[in-house]
């Protein structure tokens, strides 16, 4: 295992498609982790931040065509540059463990995918402003009709994207699976369609590994 004096703490991400299982997944990790004494941070994207929780409001609520997809991802990458300066940077320093629900490849997938062929954007201003990408990135991946399913029954008031239906989530879930191939290095997969502490054994062992690379 690499001393953990030596480094900072470990970024850890979670991604899929809406009611996936992701956001429960994340936090159960972080609560197993603090039980055993360790400081862990849990934020999510877009938000995370004062400045950037302001600007997830502005996106992700009121009509699906409220922003042009170049808007969008400008407004979530100054977001998630707030997010990076004012907790993520300080928090990985001091060695803590970051868990953030979605990240920089949510935003490849709904504004660089589903809205336009924006990817190449997308990646070019990560690589200007953003420049950081994940120790780990879990992935739970979860059949489309099923995930939208559950992501309607929440009844909240953040349902923007998924007001674009099931076609949206099947391309979104091809599309994370193709970031998994592209970068395998970082990228995950548990199966999201089976029993919640399951899931939750599965992330635990890839956590485990990805410590001690």
């Amino acid at each position: 295992m690499t001393d953990k004096t030596t480094r900072g703490g470990l970024f850890v991400t979670f991604e899929g498609i809406d009611g996936s299982g992701k956001s429960t997944q994340a936090r159960l990790l972080a609560e197993a982790l603090r039980a055993e004494g360790r400081d862990v941070v849990l934020t999510r994207e877009p938000g995370g931040s004062p400045g950037a929780e302001e600007i997830r409001a502005l996106v992700l609520q009121g009509d699906k065509d409220r922003w042009s997809a170049e808007t969008e991802i400008l407004l979530f990458a100054a977001a998630r540059r707030d997010h990076l300066e004012r907790v993520i940077w300080p928090a990985v320093a001091a060695g803590k463990t970051v868990i953030c629900d979605r990240f920089a490849d949510s935003t490849r997938m709904y504004q660089g995918l589903s809205r336009g062929d924006l990817r190449e954007k997308v990646d070019a201003l990560h690589s200007l402003m953003i420049g950081q990408e994940p120790d780990l990135t879990v992935l739970v991946d979860m059949p489309p009709e099923v995930g939208l399913a559950r992501a309607l029954g929440r009844q909240g008031s953040e349902e923007r994207f998924e007001s674009f239906g099931v076609e949206l989530q099947q391309k979104m879930r091809d599309g994370f699976l193709g970031l998994a191939r592209e970068f395998a290095d970082r990228f995950r997969i548990v199966n999201g369609d089976q029993p919640i502490d399951d899931v939750a054994r599965q992330i635990r062992t890839l956590f485990d590994a990805a410590e001690d690379r």
